[in-house]
């Protein structure tokens, strides 16, 4: 008679071969591509895992009561705003994220989508297809000399602003919780980075205290012809707020790959702004991040497993 094998829940539909590898003392099971609560709740009670990777969906209150044996819940990336952090806390279940593993793509996806903001890559490229030469008309921004705040200074924060910074861009950063700041970072408040800034990135988790943190107010506050990037969380932006902003010219563009509801639903109203630039939450998505978060997420249940 065999034993039955402790279990693996992964909200997602795969994880990657090196992670799998390290799991091979566990069952692994998969709550599929577009998973809901409910299902999680039902595998949950059906498979009651001993740790869950979360890839997609929330796990919340309800998920953890069905999973008595449940010691350990790992973000597969960084954030983990979709993990009810107080729920897992009363019932002694740890919640670990990989942090930094998917660092380079996502800063990499921020520059990008400043830049293309900047340079009005995707405009300009509609324009050439369709048979137009605007080279007599055109000008882009030139972000050499210009400022640029960067609100959250984690690894992946750090990571965009050391790229700002080796293009010749002066570089403010808001963090909290950041301790020493490397010398091409000029510490600020929030106040400054509105006040100054001629792009803003955000980079920072998304809790009660900063949700909505772009709004009315403070991207009045901020310079006429800002440009503001956000590969964090969508819920640091009241949308309808900044939409307003880039159609008054407040801000000069947007560059978003998060968003307060997703996935992204017809009709949003940001559909068809040709200044906001739009990406499907995939910053830290590409390949060589996959691999580094799923073996990151694995390492890290099973340091919890493994006491």
């Amino acid at each position: 008679m065999s034993i039955r094998k402790p279990t693996f829940l992964v909200t997602g539909n795969d994880l990657a071969g090196a992670a799998l590898a390290l799991l091979q003392d566990y069952e692994v099971i998969y709550a599929g591509k577009t998973p809901t609560e409910e299902d999680i709740v039902d595998l949950c009670r059906a498979h009651d895992p001993v740790a869950i990777i979360v890839r997609y969906s929330k796990v919340g209150a309800a998920a953890m009561e069905a999973a008595p044996s449940l010691k350990v819940i790992s973000k597969h990336g960084s954030g983990t705003d979709t993990i009810d952090k107080q729920a897992a806390a009363a019932r002694g279940i740890q919640v670990v994220a990989a942090v930094g593993a998917n660092a380079a793509a996502v800063a990499e996806q921020a520059m990008a989508l400043l830049l293309a903001g900047a340079k009005s890559i995707v405009a300009l490229n509609a324009r050439m297809h369709d048979g137009h030469w605007d080279k007599a008309t055109h000008k882009s921004v030139e972000l050499e000399g210009r400022t640029v705040g960067v609100i959250g200074l984690g690894a992946i924060g750090l990571r965009f602003a050391r790229m700002a910074h080796a293009m010749g861009m002066r570089v403010l950063g808001f963090d909290p919780y950041a301790k020493e700041l490397p010398a091409y970072i000029e510490g600020a408040d929030l106040a400054t980075i509105w006040r100054a800034s001629d792009a803003i990135s955000l980079h920072c988790p998304l809790t009660p205290e900063n949700a909505q943190l772009l709004n009315a107010q403070t991207l009045a506050a901020c310079k006429r012809g800002v440009i503001i990037v956000n590969t964090a969380r969508g819920g640091l932006i009241d949308e309808a707020a900044l939409l307003a902003a880039v159609r008054s010219g407040q801000v000069a563009s947007a560059g978003l790959d998060s968003f307060a509801v997703e996935p992204m639903t017809l009709s949003h109203p940001f559909h068809g702004e040709a200044r906001i630039t739009l990406s499907p939450h995939i910053g830290g998505v590409t390949a060589d991040a996959y691999v580094k978060m799923g073996v990151a997420a694995a390492q890290n249940a099973l340091a919890v497993l493994h006491g």
